[in-house]
């Protein structure tokens, strides 16, 4: 496993790599969520390379960039046993150079659920995608239904900017109380820890009464705030049930839906999903 820091000496590696290559985008602190999309990137291609990159520009003002959970020597000692090619850890400055101030956008997906949460969220990550698709070219890139906005977007980018590469959504992958995998589950206290189920609660709600028969999605809504309500740590930020493919809120849970939310758990602010 070669680790590079450099997008130069990446470019150059890549010339050498078998192709088909995979593409698994992360921020670190890896987790069985990450590892389910390296196991299926290295399955499904020839060459796997994996970014590690806590990106600033999708970090707002006030928000965790400064304490984002990070442990590189953790994460290079997993994906060396996952037989990882390439893992590219870079600086901000390698993938912002100075005078960079190019930007992608997917402007009308970016501005619903949590990018009316957090302005200018997406266009950080449309942007630091882009810049990984131009450095590695992959035939296939792998993400987790956990973020679904962001997947969803970064199948719009390809589909509009970069047709060679196949966007890949894996299944969201969870702890035994239904709670998403994230790196950001480690802030919380173990009271927090145990109040954040309510999350994968309040989705089962109205998965529940949409397979009785419940189509309509401004119930469904009410259903789940109502779970979440019982829970004292809990402040809800927004639950929705959109359409997956344009994120605009359903009048009627007309199948597929995506059904999601934001919670803050004390300080900690939690998003999960799952599709109807």
């Amino acid at each position: 496993m070669r680790v590079v820091e450099k997008a130069a000496e990446l470019e150059r590696l890549r010339l050498e790599l078998p192709v088909p290559v995979g593409l698994v985008p992360t921020m670190g602190c890896l987790h069985e969520g990450h590892l389910s999309l390296v196991r299926q990137a290295r399955d499904d291609n020839n060459s796997l390379v994996i970014s590690i990159f806590v990106n600033p520009t999708q970090f707002g003002p006030g928000e965790d960039y400064a304490s984002y959970p990070r442990d590189e020597a953790r994460d290079l000692t997993l994906l060396e046993k996952e037989g990882v090619d390439i893992v590219f850890l870079p600086s901000a400055t390698e993938i912002y150079p100075p005078g960079f101030d190019s930007y992608v956008e997917v402007a009308g997906l970016s501005r619903r659920l949590e990018g009316a949460s957090r302005p200018g969220h997406f266009r950080g990550v449309a942007t630091v995608v882009a810049r990984l698709f131009d450095l590695v070219r992959p035939g296939k890139a792998y993400f987790g239904q956990k973020d679904a906005q962001q997947a969803i977007i970064i199948s719009s980018i390809a589909a509009d900017l970069y047709p060679g590469v196949e966007v890949i959504t894996l299944p969201t992958v969870r702890e035994a109380d239904g709670m998403a995998m994230s790196s950001r589950n480690s802030y919380l206290s173990p009271d927090e820890r145990r109040a954040a189920a309510v999350l994968y609660r309040a989705l089962s709600r109205a998965r529940e009464l949409w397979q009785e028969g419940e189509g309509s999605a401004s119930n469904l809504r009410w259903e789940m705030t109502a779970v979440l309500r019982k829970e004292p740590l809990a402040v809800v930020d927004y639950v929705s049930v959109a359409d997956p493919a344009t994120l605009e809120e359903m009048e009627t849970a007309s199948s597929p839906a995506l059904v999601s939310l934001a919670v803050k758990i004390g300080a900690t602010r939690l998003i999960d999903n799952i599709l109807l």
